[in-house]
């Protein structure tokens, strides 16, 4: 009771969002969060899933009906469905069904050029880096850094090539870049309606959210001045499957972690 979960998925495409016209797309998710904002202690959280954890998803064929379920990586949840809406939803199932049913209350599901606007939007982000990025985006160096335009996407999305390419290392840049925007969010939000007004529409064509622009605004005036009180992730281990990595959660490690995020003792 009394919390607030935002789901946000950074998706592996650029360009304007477009359906597919098909029961199926090429967008995987390749950022998985959870914005939790928690009335009753006026604090948030971040929960950042990892998009290789491997578990039970549901499969949508023909007209977005679901057909059977597959045990598959989290981030292919949203290459089912017309890359829209059903595709949002089918990911949130999946989430909501992993973490044992809890309530999603909205999503924002974002393509790449998204993050570079909204990035811009709050001024540029700063973050500090660790990795060497000079194969990936020369224009980023090491150390504290305020990323704009493509550098954001680059940070968020590189893997390929920098430090040692693994999911759980860009996670953790993935993290590092959701507090810093959050922390030029809560310096800007004061311009007002029409900062957020302008933002929201210039990353609309390449977003998909059942959010309002007055759902936003509502949510930015209930819960912007909540300090995050810390970046989560669960516990488990990285293998290598037959053709990708894959992440297999510590299932006890999990339920403490849900039960410490979304429970308080009766």
């Amino acid at each position: 009771q009394d919390i607030t979960v935002v789901m946000v998925l950074g998706i592996d495409q650029m360009g304007k969002v477009e359906s597919s016209n098909s029961y199926n797309n090429l967008g995987a998710s390749d950022m998985v969060a959870l914005l939790i904002f928690d009335e009753e202690n006026r604090e948030s959280r971040i929960l950042c899933l990892n998009r290789d954890t491997m578990l039970e998803m549901p499969i949508l064929g023909i007209g977005g009906k679901k057909v059977g379920t597959a045990y598959q990586q989290l981030a292919l949840s949203h290459t089912y469905g017309t890359g829209l809406a059903d595709s949002c939803e089918n990911t949130r199932e999946t989430v909501s069904n992993f973490l044992y049913g809890l309530q999603i209350d909205y999503y924002v599901s974002m393509n790449m050029d998204a993050i570079a606007i909204l990035n811009d939007a709050v001024g540029g982000v700063t973050v500090t880096v660790k990795d060497d990025f000079s194969d990936v985006d020369p224009t980023i160096g090491m150390g504290e850094v305020t990323l704009f335009g493509q550098q954001a996407i680059s940070f968020v999305r590189g893997r390929g090539g920098v430090g040692d390419q693994l999911n759980v290392s860009r996670m953790e840049r993935q993290k590092e870049y959701l507090s810093g925007f959050m922390k030029a969010f809560l310096e800007k939000k004061d311009e007002g309606i029409s900062y957020l007004y302008s933002a929201y529409e210039q990353a609309m064509p390449y977003m998909v959210t059942d959010c309002s622009l007055t759902v936003l605004q509502d949510i930015t005036q209930r819960y912007a001045e909540y300090p995050i009180v810390e970046i989560v992730s669960p516990e488990g281990e990285n293998r290598k499957g037959e053709t990708y990595m894959e992440y297999y959660v510590n299932e006890q490690k999990l339920d403490e972690l849900i039960l410490r995020l979304f429970y308080a003792p009766k």
